[in-house]
């Protein structure tokens, strides 16, 4: 009897690997030489770490390469239609072993107000005028509003 390996929630397991490796493209060397690529399990780690915990694509562990090439690999993968063709696959194998009751759905969402919205008779701000009044430029002083005394005056 051989004990479970355990992962953390973004690690694909071996055997959903062996599964998920057919929709990945194969990628020769190139002739030319340059940097080897990732190892395209790696990446998909990758790309599922990000996705998990919602961090930016440069802040993922270097473990899993650069951020540059995980978000490349992640584009290129939902251009070619992998993770739509694996999510397809994956919901037809889940049916099979556990059963999905098709006809129970749920969909998750809320209606609420914005936290600074307001009432909707609520008091206008000045807008524009304010909003010109307030920015500061990279010089650090208050920038005018355009149209409204920009114009520079001259000694006589």
């Amino acid at each position: 009897m051989h004990a479970r390996q355990s992962y953390p929630s973004w690690r694909i397991p071996d055997g959903l690997w062996s599964r998920m490796e057919g929709f990945v493209p194969k990628y020769r060397k190139s002739p030319l030489g340059g940097r080897p690529r990732l190892e395209l399990r790696k990446a998909m780690d990758g790309i599922f770490y990000v996705l998990r915990t919602g961090c930016q694509w440069k802040a993922a562990p270097r473990e899993f390469g650069s951020g540059s090439s995980l978000h490349r690999y992640f584009q290129e993968w939902a251009r070619r239609g992998v993770f739509l063709k694996l999510w397809k696959y994956l919901l037809r194998r889940y049916d099979e072993l556990r059963g999905i009751q098709w006809k129970w759905q749920s969909l998750d969402g809320s209606t609420t107000k914005a936290p600074l919205g307001g009432e909707k008779n609520r008091e206008k701000p000045d807008g524009p005028w304010q909003a010109g009044r307030q920015a500061i430029g990279a010089d650090r002083r208050p920038r005018r509003a355009s149209g409204r005394g920009d114009r520079r005056r001259q000694c006589a």
